[in-house]
């Protein structure tokens, strides 16, 4: 086994251990989801349960380990490496980034879907930590998650992860329509002040 191979196989090892603990970090919030919630937006029927996420949860990984597959691909040392540091890189940034985002939001984390989105009870309007820089820190670190996933394991389940990138998009929108109806003004300056996804430029209150 050469130097390249070594160091993939270390950094894949250590991405799957990596994305368990960050998979975990969500388990409280999914808990209490099974309380009482607050504000809905959507379908109410579509809103993560603990019941409906865990059956999707199993049957989402049940498909990612089936399409668990090397991409039909042959590339020399060198890109192997640009794919690994880069990979590795966007990998575990958005992974902390969403961790980061979820810790952030603390008690008020709820998971929700395309399709439905809802509110803790006492959901409090979170514009500090990476909140500070951008609206939606948890979805722009899954989706630098997935870019390097891609780029790290080469595998199919990986470019489907890519793909499914713009579902969160569509969740963000949805969160942001829930937000701005329930904390009116207080969101509007929040979101004239920081951006949606890239924080290129802060814009001041």
């Amino acid at each position: 086994m050469n130097r390249i191979d070594r160091a993939e196989r270390i950094g894949r090892r250590i991405g799957g251990i990596v994305a368990i603990a960050a998979a975990a970090s969500a388990i409280p919030g999914v808990v209490r989801s099974a309380s009482q919630s607050g504000p809905i937006s959507g379908r109410p029927e579509l809103v993560f349960t603990p019941a409906r996420l865990l059956a999707i949860s199993v049957g989402w990984f049940g498909a990612a380990a089936a399409g668990w597959r090397p991409l039909p691909v042959r590339l020399g040392r060198r890109a192997r490496w640009l794919l690994l540091g880069g990979g590795m890189t966007l990998y575990l940034a958005g992974l902390a980034l969403a961790v980061a985002g979820r810790l952030a939001l603390g008690s008020s984390y709820r998971p929700s879907s395309t399709l439905g989105a809802a509110l803790a009870p006492d959901h409090r309007l979170v514009t500090t930590g990476p909140y500070a820089v951008v609206r939606h820190p948890m979805y722009l670190g899954l989706a630098l998650a997935a870019v390097g996933a891609l780029a790290v394991y080469r595998t199919w389940s990986t470019v489907v992860f890519v793909v499914q990138v713009p579902i969160l998009v569509v969740r963000a929108r949805r969160e942001d329509e829930l937000l701005a109806e329930t904390f009116g003004d207080a969101w509007l300056r929040y979101a004239n002040r920081a951006p949606a996804w890239l924080p290129l430029r802060l814009r001041q209150e």
